[in-house]
């Protein structure tokens, strides 16, 4: 059976519904939360009042824009997690009253499996073992992908994620919330070795962005003790220095997972992944092994429910279903 599915998203900011059916995606509706950007990051209480103000008209416009009646759908699905718990509640209580209403099961998706189920929306014979860089504001792994639905953590933070080093570089050099995109940006025609800050140890395939961070500041505040304007002048350049930095670490531990268990291909997926510096690179490290990789599209590499109706689509076909009992998680 190639099922008709509807997928709901709501784990941080963003609320997202989406329809697939037959694998293809029928609709995926986006609605971000911009008021967070006055608060210089995302306040849980207030992402939560929105996602019950959003989802009914999201779920509505999926369904409209997919020409998809309730009816016609066979299965409910919902992030479960990790997120921020107010936000999941929303979801995944408007998805189980769904669920019980017309008699449809409900699959719980995993946020982090979900992000590497993109790849799949377009990809549908991707190269296994496939070897993913996972890199979003609260998480960064190394996951090696067996099948569509078998996923193996390799390394993960044991501190910040990249998308939150992102941020709070970005927020130290006076970028608007959220830093990252704006920081990229700014440093498309600027220097990536004009300033050169220390690389995190870290045993293994696990990372670390504390330290680089904590460095990061401590360069900056001496940098404008000697140079009050040394910020103004120099912005485009340190943002395309501790971008390369951050990158070249991310990539530096892909490598060592690339040696230590020879995927098939390479990928990366989360909201870091539309950096355009890291996607470059992905792309060269791929060339040095030669190995195929592949990169998710814009609108894949964000918060989305395409991503979550692309996991239910598998978790469907092998009958993986929720009981209504099942509570949301903010931790993977």
């Amino acid at each position: 059976m190639q099922p008709t599915i509807l997928a709901i998203e709501t784990s941080c900011d963003d609320t997202s519904a989406a329809v697939i059916q037959d694998g293809k995606i029928l609709a995926n509706i986006v609605s971000s939360q911009l008021v967070h950007t006055a608060y210089g990051g995302v306040i849980p209480e207030v992402a939560s009042r929105n996602h019950d103000l959003n989802i009914w008209h999201v779920v509505e416009t999926a369904l409209i824009q997919s020409k998809t009646e309730l009816k016609q759908v066979d299965a409910i699905a919902v992030t479960m997690g990790p997120g921020l718990l107010g936000a999941l509640l929303v979801g995944t209580t408007f998805a189980k009253t769904l669920s019980w209403a017309n008699n449809k099961p409900l699959i719980g998706i995993n946020h982090l499996e979900a992000h590497i189920s993109a790849h799949f929306i377009e990809n549908k014979s991707p190269q296994f073992p496939m070897l993913c860089l996972l890199v979003s504001g609260g998480h960064t792994q190394l996951v090696l992908v067996h099948s569509f639905t078998e996923m193996q953590i390799l390394g993960q933070t044991i501190d910040d994620a990249a998308g939150e080093a992102y941020d709070k570089c970005a927020k130290l050099l006076g970028l608007p919330y959220p830093g990252g995109p704006v920081l990229d940006k700014l440093a498309q025609h600027a220097n990536p070795l004009e300033y050169s800050f220390p690389l995190p140890k870290v045993e293994g395939l696990n990372f670390s962005f504390s330290g680089l961070k904590t460095s990061f500041l401590y360069f900056l505040q001496k940098k404008q003790i000697e140079n009050p304007a040394f910020l103004e002048e120099e912005k485009e350049n340190l943002c395309a220095s501790i971008q390369h930095t951050i990158n070249l670490y991310l990539t530096k531990q892909l490598q060592k997972a690339i040696d230590l268990h020879k995927p098939a291909s390479i990928a990366i997926a989360g909201g870091v992944s539309a950096n355009s510096d890291l996607r470059r690179k992905l792309k060269e490290l791929a060339e040095k092994n030669n190995i195929p990789c592949y990169i998710p599209k814009f609108e894949y590499c964000t918060d989305n429910a395409a991503m979550i109706a692309m996991s239910a689509h598998f978790k469907f076909l092998d009958k993986k279903f929720e009981s209504l009992d099942t509570v949301p998680y903010t931790r993977s």
